[in-house]
């Protein structure tokens, strides 16, 4: 499964109709463009598609909706986390996963537990599916940053756990994590504008967020990073950077909402507490994608 979840995942976001129902002929749109731009696997259900705002009915809708959309021509990760321990295990033994390829699950936010807090909720997460596990390691949300240390006891105690999104930002800590993790552990990146220098230091790959809008040069950034055709990489890497920084500038998935609705692929509409971004920063990004023929 490992090999099958390198290179470049995409965290889908989810679109909306203007009166805040989900559009599912847009999630169709979105999951053909993203394929056809050349993403490795889907990431359905993750912070990029608003989940905290999704009802269960609607997760189970939408996740269906992805996997029938993809159409088995690229794998399906499914995003189940949170703070409580007990709900998410509740989850994974009620939700239709037969055709999920790997769970993908933060770091419990809020309650800010210790190191052998989150490998205890970790563990018990793992004891309760036979699901491949990736980890995935947000301090900026989440509030809890999970140290190298905790991640290799996890990948070597627990066996379905697989690999990790790693978006802590911090350079020296993924080393830490790429010098001593086993060698079959998945080490994905979470930072959009970090993906080059990170796979130059050993990551597999990436879950991006600016995947959503512009698949083809981000996924050929990505595998021509895969066989060390950094000079090429690194053209696209810096015809890019601008734009990444200003689609996270005013949270996401707001810019790449944005971006999404300019390039005629589903509404600028999020569910509150977010909103669209405002007026100056879309003027930002719209001339920026006039500037890059696969936005």
């Amino acid at each position: 499964m490992t090999k099958k979840l390198k290179g470049t995942g995409v965290a889908l976001v989810t679109p909306f109709q203007k009166d805040g129902s989900v559009d599912f002929p847009a999630l169709e749109n979105l999951v053909n463009s993203v394929i056809k731009g050349g993403v490795d696997f889907l990431v359905a259900l993750g912070t990029t598609a608003e989940t905290p705002t999704l009802s269960t009915a609607e997760k189970q809708e939408i996740l269906a909706a992805i996997i029938r959309y993809a159409d088995d021509r690229v794998p399906v990760v499914c995003g189940i986390g949170g703070s409580n321990t007990q709900e998410i295990i509740n989850q994974l033994e009620t939700a239709d996963l037969r055709n999920v390829a790997a769970i993908l699950s933060v770091v419990p936010y809020y309650n800010k537990p210790t190191q052998e807090g989150i490998f205890q909720h970790f563990k018990a997460i793992a004891n309760a599916t036979n699901k491949p596990i990736i980890l995935y390691n947000v301090p900026g949300r989440a509030g809890a940053n999970m140290l190298p240390a905790t991640v290799i006891r996890l990948a070597n105690e627990c066996k379905n756990i697989i690999g990790i999104k790693e978006a802590s930002g911090n350079m020296v800590q993924c080393m830490e994590l790429i010098q001593n993790a086993p060698e079959h552990f998945l080490i994905l990146s979470g930072d959009d504008n970090l993906v080059l220098a990170q796979m130059a230091l050993g990551m597999d790959g990436v879950i991006s967020v600016v995947a959503n809008c512009c698949a083809a040069d981000f996924t050929e950034m990505v595998n021509l990073t895969m066989i060390n055709k950094f000079d090429r990489a690194r053209k696209i890497h810096y015809k890019l950077l601008t734009g990444i920084d200003l689609l996270f500038l005013e949270g996401n998935p707001a810019g790449v909402k944005f971006a999404l609705s300019k390039a005629g692929i589903c509404e600028n509409v999020l569910r509150l507490p977010l909103v669209p971004v405002s007026e100056g920063t879309g003027e930002k990004l719209e001339a920026f994608m006039k500037t890059t023929a696969h936005l």
